[in-house]
């Protein structure tokens, strides 16, 4: 090689070098990567909802009476009933459901959730058609609504129609 291009060369890699390498040492080191951390909240809780439900009743008085269980009637000799069938039975139930319909509602507070379900109550029925006996059989899983259904089934008073001494009674929860 000739000593002009190699002169020429170290000339070029030294005006390249005296140009790069100070910028380089000015950089300043990368910024350190930021810490993690952790913190735990507290869960946020439900708004509080009274216990007003939504549809009022403005017929009834302004406080409901709270529901008494009655005493068990004495035992009296009964008189023969027809025997149920099915058809008799399923008419039964869903006459006992028209019933029903009229005192149910849907809690307040079940509305505001969006809870929803099915309570079968069992309805024990004296001679003279009074319910003597309202418990749930199968529970919706859902506390407020099997008291709302016993309630309504309370309210029913008399099943003037019915020949079945015990009633299974599906009461169904829906929002639409």
């Amino acid at each position: 090689m000739p000593p002009r291009l190699i002169l020429a060369l170290a000339l070029s890699l030294a005006l390249h070098a005296s140009l790069l390498l100070p910028e380089a040492y000015m950089r300043s080191p990368a910024p350190p990567p930021p810490i993690l951390q952790a913190m735990l909240r507290l869960p946020v809780k439900p708004p509080q909802v009274s216990a007003e439900p939504l549809l009022k009743n403005t017929l009834a008085s302004t406080e409901s009476p709270p529901v008494v269980k009655p005493p068990p009637p004495p035992k009296v000799p009964t008189p023969r009933r027809p025997p149920t069938t099915k058809a008799s039975t399923r008419h039964e139930v869903e006459a006992a459901q028209r019933k029903l319909s009229e005192h149910l509602y849907y809690p307040e507070e079940a509305v505001a959730r969006g809870i929803e379900g099915e309570v079968r109550l069992i309805l024990t029925v004296s001679d003279n058609g009074s319910i003597t006996d309202v418990h749930v059989g199968v529970s919706s899983g859902h506390a407020i609504l099997d008291k709302a259904a016993e309630r309504a089934a309370w309210a029913m008073g008399k099943v003037n129609w019915a020949y079945s001494r015990e009633l299974i009674l599906p009461v169904i929860f829906r929002l639409e």
